[in-house]
């Protein structure tokens, strides 16, 4: 049986985590969200919802938040683990549940092969400046 619970471990609490995901500058987006991620060391997906008064006043919001968190809780065995996804709305209404949650998994699932290949970069980028060595002064065998 699946399990379809929410509880904190799946969710970004943090203002550290929100930052590490959007300076990362991960992103894809549809007609109805924008999602930013990054990777995580843990085996699951987390989330973390960012809507803005931009949206409308608090009930469109709150209405937003609701439906990306159901999507998310209905969806996260199928989302890819150990990323940390931050969702924008980008819509003024709220679309249906089943395209929400479709529109979740394709963008998590582009996201996931985004994350992989910009982290093997900076990696290799990483290990490129560990492995030249600075010249040394001369020293005679």
């Amino acid at each position: 049986m699946p399990d379809y619970s929410f509880p904190k471990t799946y969710r970004l609490r943090r203002q550290k985590d929100f930052d590490r995901v959007f300076s990362a500058k991960c992103r894809a987006a549809d007609e109805w969200i924008a999602v930013y991620a990054w990777a995580n060391e843990l085996d699951h997906p987390r989330l973390g919802i960012c809507a803005s008064s931009r949206l409308g006043n608090a009930v469109t919001r709150n209405r937003w938040k609701r439906m990306i968190r159901e999507a998310f809780r209905l969806s996260k065995g199928r989302l890819p683990a150990g990323l940390d996804l931050v969702v924008i709305p980008q819509a003024d209404v709220c679309p249906p549940l089943q395209t929400l949650q479709a529109s979740l998994w394709r963008l998590s699932r582009r996201l996931k092969q985004k994350v992989q290949t910009q982290k093997a970069r900076l990696q290799q980028e990483a290990g490129s400046d560990k492995g030249v060595e600075k010249p040394s002064s001369f020293q005679k065998p």
